[in-house]
């Protein structure tokens, strides 16, 4: 099966720049999820392979249930280590950007990043690329960036190098970016890809549990707590939503990573096409951060860029609104009525 996604040209100019790089960044977008943190590893510990030393920054933390992967004690966060940081940018001479389409998804660490004189490569599974690079690996249609990571990897023709430490950060990405392969995943390649990494190894089963299984008490109390008082569903047009206040948060001893994929949750009653999570940011008022998920062709990413100041994928995206919880509510209740008629069919 063909797994090349770019150029001989593009895989030449690729090798050259990695080449002659002596100062190396890796940057992952905030908020950073299994995908992103996964493919900064997994590229990184790839870039070791070439004799290069290489450090991975993102803007802010990632959710516990990441830490067992292998090298993410190494993450340098932009929020702990902020001038540390900006030296290195303005050091770099050759900056790879993993899992974000555009520098707004760097928050504060955007401006930072965009004065670094860095070369730029994008390696990025998302809709509309707004990042030019020496090097773009766009493909939207692609399950995750891991999966992007990984098909460059044995474009180059290192596979056969491939280790665990590179391997199960990429399993992971994947898995995570597809709701253990629940959404965005028919396409064959992916099979094959996962067949490709099970040689090296890695226990898929022990990745899953490491995710999935891995939350405390107050994390399963809150999640069901949530489920049970604050959802609501809209049957009528096979929708629902829940909120997240601070007062649940502080009360159920909330960290970060505790509610990961409960967004997918409502998904499983009979016949619901979307849900869609509204969680007040805990550090600044009259934040809502906003996650959506759908199945089959009902439009996640028309609905995050109309309504939630967003975007992302078809089945799964993201967004936020600067306003109350409640004034969340009632935008969520518009978006659904305007889109009910795609909801009902």
């Amino acid at each position: 099966m063909q797994l090349d996604i770019i150029t001989e040209h593009e895989v030449e100019t690729l090798k050259a720049t990695i080449r002659d790089a002596e100062n190396i960044i890796v940057v992952g977008h905030k908020s950073p999820d299994g995908d992103a943190l996964g493919a900064c590893l997994a590229w990184t510990e790839y870039l070791r392979q070439w004799g290069k030393s290489a450090q991975i920054i993102v803007p802010d933390a990632f959710p516990d249930f990441l830490k067992w992967l292998p090298g993410s004690e190494q993450v340098m966060r932009y929020d702990k280590h902020p001038e540390e940081v900006k030296a290195l940018c303005q050091q770099a001479d050759l900056l790879f950007c993993l899992d974000f389409n555009e520098m707004t998804r760097l928050e504060e660490l955007q401006e930072i990043v965009e004065a670094s004189p860095a070369k730029r490569v994008l390696i990025d599974h998302h809709l509309n690329p707004a990042i030019e690079g020496v090097v773009t690996v766009s493909h939207p249609e692609a399950s995750s960036t891991c999966e992007l990571v990984f098909r460059v990897i044995c474009q180059l023709g290192d596979f056969d190098h491939l280790n665990q430490k590179i391997a199960a950060p990429i399993y992971c990405g994947m898995m995570t970016d597809t709701g253990g392969f629940t959404y965005n995943s028919t396409r064959p390649e992916i099979y094959t890809i996962i067949g490709m990494l099970l040689t090296t190894g890695i226990d898929k089963d022990k990745i899953y549990r490491n995710v999935f299984n891995n939350y405390s008490q107050w994390a399963i109390r809150f999640r069901g707590y949530l489920m049970s008082e604050c959802l609501t569903v809209a049957d009528e047009y096979h929708a629902a939503y829940f909120t997240v206040s601070r007062h649940d948060m502080k009360r159920f001893h909330f960290v970060k990573g505790d509610l990961e994929g409960l967004v997918n949750e409502p998904l499983r009653i009979k016949g619901l096409k979307f849900s869609v999570s509204l969680r007040e940011d805990d550090r600044h008022d009259n934040l809502v951060l906003v996650s959506l998920r759908s199945v089959d062709d009902f439009p996640c990413n028309e609905v995050a860029a109309e309504f939630f100041n967003g975007g992302g994928h078809l089945n799964a995206s993201g967004g936020k609104l600067h306003c109350s919880l409640k004034e969340a509510e009632a935008v969520t209740q518009r978006a659904i009525l305007k889109f009910s008629n795609r909801l009902k069919a």
